[in-house]
């Protein structure tokens, strides 16, 4: 994702120990927390951290969002080991960042999934797997945000440089397996998503390039999250239409990596990352209010894992006409228009 603009594709890796890369049954996303536990299908949108302008538990309150991925996590320079939101050294991994927000959210029932990366990290070498060169000290950042936020899901937005940095993948993809046996190890249920771009056909090779080193290195995956916006195609689109072929096509590149799944299951390791109003590419790019019903009654008949969109701040008609903004969808809507119409996907 970028910052302000371009969203993530998640791709969500199910807590195991397993061996070999499989699908996260049903129940397999219950958090360290009970109340807190994702459900089998989750609306989550992304909640920009390095906007300080709305408290995040008072605007999962005011949206009724009850579950949010929070962008992003890196290092202050490339080459670190140390991982911070967004970069800022006086925001580490502890409670004292995020954390009493985070209780909040999850004593009302909900949860968060904290999301390494993004657009600006994987363009500066600061995303932990690009930065970092051991495996061990990469799990060891993992596996902090568990234990300090209890969370039952951790987001790894992965594009640009860090589609085609083959040691960055391959170690993110180790230190995720790593993770895994860990949290099994220690009793924690723990899932992570990768995020990656997304075409109007699905998958790019190196895209599924990362899953394919995934499954070598032993690392479970439950979900692949397409970003259906910025698509830079340069005529209008229909983006409810853009995100079922991207979705089917994805369906059908699962299916190749993973031969033994059914159907049912391999829908169920798509997730969905929109972007509510004018995305980056200007109006030819609009997600509508219409394209979210459409999605939603599509989402719940495929039964995809997760649905989700860049970013709750937008989710506001405070800035018509305007395309790519941070702050607002550049459409005409209610404030939280996006957020009621997505949130009964939760189930």
């Amino acid at each position: 994702m970028r910052r302000h603009t371009r969203i993530l594709t998640a791709v969500t890796a199910a807590a195991a120990a397993a061996a070999a890369f499989g699908f996260a049954a049903a129940g397999a996303s219950a958090g360290t927390r009970a109340g807190g536990a994702l459900p089998r299908h989750v609306f989550a949108p992304y909640f920009e951290t390095y906007d300080t302008s709305g408290g995040l538990a008072a605007l999962s309150q005011q949206s009724g969002a009850k579950y949010l991925a929070l962008a992003f996590i890196q290092t202050a320079q490339a080459g670190s080991c140390t991982a911070y939101w967004d970069g800022n050294t006086s925001e580490p991994i502890s409670s004292a960042s995020f954390g009493s927000d985070i209780a909040t959210i999850q004593a009302a029932g909900g949860n968060v999934i904290p999301s390494f990366g993004g657009y600006s990290a994987d363009t500066t070498g600061t995303d932990i797997a690009d930065s970092c060169s051991s495996v061990s000290a990469i799990a060891q950042v993992y596996e902090s945000v568990i234990t300090t936020y209890h969370v039952p899901r951790i987001d790894l937005d992965i594009e640009a440089n860090s589609l085609t940095n083959t040691a960055g993948i391959n170690r993110r993809n180790e230190a995720v397996a790593q993770t895994e046996a860990w949290a099994a190890a220690h009793g924690h249920k723990i899932q992570f998503s990768y995020t990656m771009p997304s075409t109007t056909t699905g998958m790019t090779s190196s895209e599924e390039a990362v899953i394919q080193n995934a499954i070598a290195d032993g690392a479970t995956i439950s979900v692949v999250n397409l970003m259906t916006f910025d698509y830079y195609i340069g005529t209008k689109q229909n983006m409810a239409t853009d995100t079922k072929t991207a979705a089917a096509s994805g369906h059908s590149q699962l299916q190749a990596l993973f031969p033994g799944k059914t159907s049912r299951q391999l829908w169920h390791m798509i997730g969905i990352t929109e972007m509510p109003g004018i995305d980056d590419f200007g109006p030819d790019e609009t997600f509508t209010k219409t394209n979210a019903k459409t999605v939603l009654s599509w989402a719940m008949r495929h039964g995809i894992s997760t649905l989700s969109f860049w970013a709750l701040q937008r989710d506001n008609g405070g800035c018509p006409g305007t395309k790519g903004a941070g702050t607002c969808s550049g459409i005409k809507q209610r404030t939280w228009h996006f957020s009621r119409t997505f949130e009964p996907f939760s189930r």
